[in-house]
């Protein structure tokens, strides 16, 4: 029993309420009930609640309206929709919403009561694995900032370090999703191992498996020794496979049953080798979709997505970015040999301003543009950031923030037919093509040799390759 335990019932039946609120008693916890959407919103103002058992036919609404904001909150309550009728959509949209449960009024009080316990005791043990001390603890080398977002994140990395299941990181282009990969690794039993990267989107098509597998002597023309694949390289440690949206259906169909069974085949090889090592994918892109569609194999993610770590835009991580901004500076000065600089009083005021599409990585790549900018300054202004940045964080205060073409069209809309709207992922992924392209088409006009853009951007030769052939860009 644990009366500083909280539930909300959100419910405008009050026999229901009052039953609900026995069970809660006779569990040893506190239990308040409202009848309406605004009178849910006032209590989660004025308490903390670890459960909400929310209605979905309210006097003042639909209780699925209310169930993002819940999710919401800081801390977070659990939710679990109860309702008199069933209804599948939305039972699916409830779970898709973040709701922990969907239950009918009509089950018994058991069936109730069981669902109460069980929910609470997941939430008491996930309030423990998020205590700030054991997420402090976490070697987490380069990942900056305390956002309540970021720190969501490192205790989703805490939790899958103590396990051995597959993880899939997701989030946009630029959000660390190696850096997260990597606290994973050294979080877990296996850091004593290497952790193998593989950039899927960079690997050839006809040298992807035995890049992957590995090949015999004598397979093919020119094998005159055997060589391991990185699959083999990752035993007892841990492989990334970065971008896995990128593989092809054959690939993925390897990749299933290598993870089914810890075994594979080289090129040329008769007899399977064994390799005991965990798998960490990650991508920028929908893959449920992908599965939709059918360019993505349903079994394989449902495999590679044991566990899901999805991370924040930089853009949701408010506080971060002037923590970020100070620790690029540095590590730029340093780099160039010049002394910590001082930042002037508005100069974080424009970077919190902007929107930051490219993420962290467009951050680095902007404190280094302002160290160049400054040069022998000894402080930076908002005056060293790119015009592009100031430009943007200027107009954002007209027409509702957005950019607009001389016939008055979204320039991100451009491609799609007059009046038509796309949906969230395929404008979001129209957008973030848009300003990737016209970030490597700058960065190749700024910089001297492929070398020195490879520098700049932190991006290896391979991948830069890959990145300027897909947008049609000239590599020199």
């Amino acid at each position: 029993m644990d009366a500083d335990i909280q539930v909300l019932v959100v419910d405008d039946d009050e026999d229901f309420c009052y039953g609900i609120r026995r069970i809660v008693s006779r569990l040893g916890h506190g239990c308040r009930s409202v009848a309406t959407m605004a009178g849910a919103r006032a209590a989660a103002a004025s308490q903390r609640f670890d459960l909400v058992l929310l209605d979905v036919g309210l006097p003042d609404g639909s209780g699925l309206d209310l169930l993002p904001e819940l999710k919401a909150l800081e801390p977070a309550p659990e939710v679990v929709i109860i309702t008199g009728a069933g209804d599948a959509g939305g039972a699916e949209l409830a779970i898709l919403n973040g709701a922990w449960d969907y239950i009918e009024k009509s089950a018994s009080t058991k069936e109730i009561s069981l669902t109460v316990s069980r929910v609470l005791q997941y939430h008491t043990a996930r309030r423990k694995a998020a205590d700030p001390d054991r997420v402090t603890s976490l070697v987490r080398e380069k990942i900056i900032g305390s956002s309540p977002a970021i720190q969501k994140a490192l205790d989703k990395v805490a939790r899958a370090a103590a396990s051995d299941a597959n993880v899939l990181i997701t989030g946009e282009t630029g959000t660390g999703k190696e850096l997260f990969a990597r606290a994973v690794h050294e979080n877990s039993v296996r850091s004593g191992g290497e952790m193998v990267v593989v950039d899927c989107a960079s690997m050839p098509e006809n040298l992807a498996e035995n890049i992957l597998f590995g090949h015999k002597k004598g397979v093919y023309t020119g094998a005159d020794a055997e060589r391991p694949g990185l699959v083999a390289c990752a035993d007892k440690g841990t492989l990334f496979l970065d971008e896995i949206g990128e593989l092809t259906q054959a690939l993925q169909k390897k990749l299933l049953r290598v993870l089914q069974e810890k075994r594979f085949r080289p090129l040329g090889g008769g007899r399977e080798v064994a390799s005991d090592f965990r798998l960490v994918a990650a991508t920028n892109r929908d893959l449920s979709r992908m599965a939709d569609e059918g360019s993505f194999r349903k079994d394989l993610l449902f495999r590679i997505r044991s566990f899901h770590i999805e991370l924040p835009a930089l853009r949701h991580r408010g506080r971060d970015v002037a923590a970020l901004a100070r620790h690029y500076l540095d590590a730029c000065c340093i780099r160039q040999g010049l002394d910590s600089k001082g930042v002037s009083s508005d100069f974080f005021e424009v970077l919190a301003a902007y929107s930051w599409p490219g993420n962290v990585r467009e951050l680095a790549h902007t404190m280094e543009h302002a160290v160049l900018a400054a040069m022998n300054d000894p402080k930076v202004f908002p005056a060293h950031l790119p015009k592009s940045l100031r430009v943007s964080v200027v107009t954002s205060g007209f027409s509702g923030g957005q950019t607009h073409t001389a016939e008055g069209k979204d320039d991100d809309f451009e491609g799609y037919e007059a009046g038509a709207t796309p949906t969230l992922a395929a404008y979001r992924e129209t957008v973030l093509s848009n300003y990737e392209k016209k970030y490597l088409s700058d960065l190749m006009a700024r910089t001297p040799s492929v070398a020195k853009a490879c520098q700049v951007s932190g991006l290896s030769r391979s991948r830069l390759y890959a990145l300027l052939k897909k947008y049609g860009l000239s590599g020199r």
